[in-house]
């Protein structure tokens, strides 16, 4: 293993390296999904740069082969601070796809699903046991593709009561505040709004703009304010 990295490589994960969340970075190997899509369709030779990562904050380069061989030490990130919810009500089709694939390329830590008053979608047990296996598939498979070294968690579908009761939580109602940190936990509705004895319980609001938004426009919008907060590339006014 060399220690010094290789003239052409980013000091991140990142560029045109492929990037794979492996069990464990100290001995790191290859599941058959992630191996076919490395061989088949990126199409990697023997020596090709592969960052991998445990989703906890562990990474570091390997070469590709037969074998992943580590090229490079262990590097731990800390975990992003403070770390950003987002609770969003059960949407159609397949849109809960979309908002957990978007929220994941943002950077967002916690993923929960729940159902309020007005929600069109209801999955019974069986239904939500294999969406929510489908879930964590692409907040996986978003972690590689946008380099994350934290694989955010996809929370079991809860309940309104459930949410409104995190810990620095705020929910998404026209006129509220902009987003801040001190509220890291955003809650959104679902496409009919909230109910009134939702409104009468809701946590702090907070605003998204004067526009209507659809639900897994206001989660993705709601994520994108937060975590360039947190990210410093925009100010709390």
């Amino acid at each position: 293993m060399s220690s010094e990295a290789a003239p052409d490589r980013p000091e991140r994960p990142g560029g045109t390296a492929p990037h794979v969340v492996v069990a464990d970075v100290g001995a790191p190997l290859l599941g058959g999904v992630e191996r076919h899509h490395l061989e088949r369709v990126r199409r990697l030779r023997a020596g090709d740069d592969v960052s991998v990562t445990d989703g906890r904050g562990s990474w570091r380069w390997c070469r590709f082969g037969p074998d992943l061989v580590p090229d490079g030490d262990v590097v731990v990130d800390p975990a992003p601070a403070p770390a950003i919810t987002v609770a969003f009500a059960l949407v159609k089709g397949e849109r809960p796809e979309l908002v957990v694939q978007k929220l994941t390329e943002l950077g967002v830590d916690r993923i929960i699903p729940f159902l309020a008053e007005r929600s069109v979608v209801r999955w019974d047990p069986a239904k939500a046991d294999k969406n929510l296996v489908r879930l964590r598939r692409v907040a996986l498979e978003a972690s590689m593709q946008s380099r994350r070294t934290w694989v955010p968690e996809v929370a079991e579908v809860t309940s309104f009561p459930a949410v409104c009761s995190l810990r620095g939580a705020a929910a998404a109602d026209p006129g509220g505040g902009p987003p801040r940190l001190d509220r890291p936990t955003l809650l959104i509705g679902p496409e009919g709004g909230w109910s009134p004895a939702e409104q009468a319980s809701l946590p702090p609001r907070v605003g998204l703009g004067p526009a209507v938004l659809r639900a897994e426009t206001a989660a993705i919008t709601g994520a994108a304010v937060l975590c360039a907060l947190r990210s410093g590339l925009v100010a709390e006014t």
